[in-house]
C-alpha cells in the first residue's frame, strides 16, 4: 500500500491541508496527491480565540483535501507559527568521565539537555519545539563537522531554543484532534518552509527565509546549514490594506481589492497605490534588518532574502528587499515540485511538513550537526527527530 504524509498549516487567513506521496522513483520530488483550503475563523496573529470556530475550520480543508487526495486522513504533522513562536539561546555543557572521555550521542543529547534547563527561567509558560545544536566544543575548542567518537574531558553545545506559548501549542493541537485527527509531530512554520523552498547551497552559504502573512511576518535565518534564528513580527500584508484604506478613505474590502490589482478603471493613480504599498513593504525590512543587524548578519548572507507568503506576490517585494537588505532578493518557489496542480509558495509550510514525515522515515537513526531536530512537550509525549535535507 502506498504511503502518504499529511501537513496542516493553520494561518490567521486561510487553513492549508496537504498530501503527498514519495514518487516511485526514490530520486524524484514528493507528490502532492491532494489539497484543501477553508477560510480561517476563529483565528488571529496565529493563535486561537475561538476553538469551536477554529475546528470547524480544521476539519472543513481537511475533508475538502481527503476528497481531492481520494484517502482518509487520519494522522497528520501540524505547524505552529504566529506571535507566540520565538527563540532562546542558550549552551549546555558536560562533563565526558562516563562515556571514557568519548563524544557519544548519549553524552550530546545530555549536554542539549542542560542547555535547556540553563533556560528554565525563560521557559515560564513556553513550550520547546525543537532543540537545534548550532556549535559544540570540546575542551573549549571548536568542532568542525560531528563531534560523535572524538576524545575530551568537556563537551559544550550552543543551542537555539524554538519556543512556542504553552496556550497557543496546546491549543491548536486540541484543534487538530478535535477535527479527528492525530497530531503525529509539530514544527515551526518558518522551519517547515525552509524544508521545500531553500536548497542546500543556499543554507550553506547564509540565508534569509521571509514569510509576509496575513497578520505577520516571519524569518529564519540559516548558516553553514544551520538554523541560527527564528523570528515572528506583528507586521503582515493586512497592514498595507489598512494603510491603503486610510490613506485613500476607502473601505478595507476595496482597498484590498486595489492592492492585488483586482480593481480595473480605478481613479487612483498607479503611482501612489505602489507608493503606499512600497511605504510599508520597506518599513517591514528595515526590521528584518535591524534583526540581522541584533544576531551579527546584516549584509552577510551570500544567498540572500528569500520571500514567500501571501504578500510576496506585491510586485515591488523583491526590489525594496534587495534595497534595503543591500542582500540578493528573490521571491520563492516550491523546489523540485512538478507543475502539475495549484500548489505555489504559499502551500510550503504544509508540503514542508509532509517532507519532514518521509524523511524521518527515511532517515533510518541517521543523526548529523545541523540536521536534527527534537521536539519535546507533554501535548506529544514521543519525542520527534527530523533529517533536514
Amino acid at each position: 500500500m502506498r504511503k502518504y504524509y499529511t501537513g496542516i498549516d493553520i494561518g490567521t487567513y486561510h487553513v492549508k491541508v496537504v498530501i503527498a506521496a514519495p514518487a516511485e522513483n526514490p530520486d524524484l520530488p514528493m507528490q502532492i496527491i491532494g489539497t484543501g483550503v477553508a477560510v480561517s475563523r476563529g483565528m488571529r496573529h496565529g493563535f486561537i480565540i475561538d476553538p469551536a470556530e477554529a475546528v470547524k475550520s480544521v476539519k472543513e480543508a481537511l475533508t475538502r483535501a481527503s476528497q481531492s487526495a481520494k484517502v482518509p486522513i487520519k494522522s497528520a504533522r501540524v505547524a505552529l507559527g504566529g506571535l507566540g513562536l520565538d527563540e532562546i539561546r542558550s549552551t549546555g555543557e558536560v562533563t565526558l568521565t562516563a562515556s571514557g572521555g568519548i563524544v557519544t550521542a548519549r553524552e550530546i543529547e545530555r549536554a542539549e539537555r542542560e542547555s535547556e534547563k540553563k533556560s528554565s527561567a525563560k521557559l515560564t509558560n513556553r513550550t520547546i519545539i525543537h532543540t537545534i545544536p548550532v556549535e559544540f566544543r570540546v575542551d573549549g575548542s571548536k568542532v568542525l563537522g560531528q563531534p560523535n567518537g572524538l576524545q575530551g574531558t568537556k563537551l559544550a553545545v550552543d543551542t537555539l531554543l524554538i519556543t512556542m506559548l504553552s496556550q497557543h501549542h496546546d491549543d491548536l493541537i486540541e484543534a487538530v484532534e478535535a477535527a479527528g485527527v492525530e497530531v503525529e509531530g509539530v514544527m515551526a512554520s518558518p522551519l517547515a518552509a525552509s524544508l521545500v523552498t531553500l536548497s542546500k547551497a543556499q543554507k550553506t552559504a547564509g540565508v534569509i527565509l521571509a514569510n509576509i502573512g496575513a497578520e505577520t511576518l516571519s524569518v529564519i535565518i540559516f548558516d553553514n546549514d544551520v538554523p541560527i534564528s527564528v523570528k515572528v513580527f506583528p507586521n503582515g500584508s493586512t497592514d498595507i490594506t489598512n494603510t491603503i484604506a486610510l490613506s485613500l478613505q476607502i473601505p478595507p474590502s476595496e482597498a484590498e481589492q486595489l492592492k492585488r490589482g483586482a480593481v480595473t478603471g480605478s481613479d487612483v493613480a498607479p503611482r501612489k497605490m505602489n507608493m503606499i504599498i512600497a511605504g510599508r513593504l520597506r518599513d517591514m525590512f528595515i526590521i528584518v534588518n535591524a534583526h540581522l543587524k541584533t544576531i551579527g548578519r546584516q549584509r552577510l548572507l551570500p544567498a540572500g532574502i528569500i520571500i514567500t507568503g501571501g504578500g510576496s506576490g506585491l510586485a515591488s517585494a523583491a526590489d525594496i528587499a534587495r534595497t534595503v537588505l543591500r542582500l540578493p532578493s528573490q521571491i520563492g518557489l516550491i523546489g523540485n515540485l512538478t507543475r502539475t496542480g495549484s500548489a505555489d509558495a504559499t502551500w510550503s509550510v504544509a508540503y514542508g511538513l509532509c517532507r519532514w514525515g518521509f524523511a524521518e522515515d527515511t532517515a533510518a537513526g541517521e543523526h548529523s550537526i545541523g540536521e536534527i531536530l527534537r521536539r519535546s512537550g507533554e501535548s506529544i509525549k514521543q519525542a520527534v527527530r527530523a533529517l533536514l535535507p
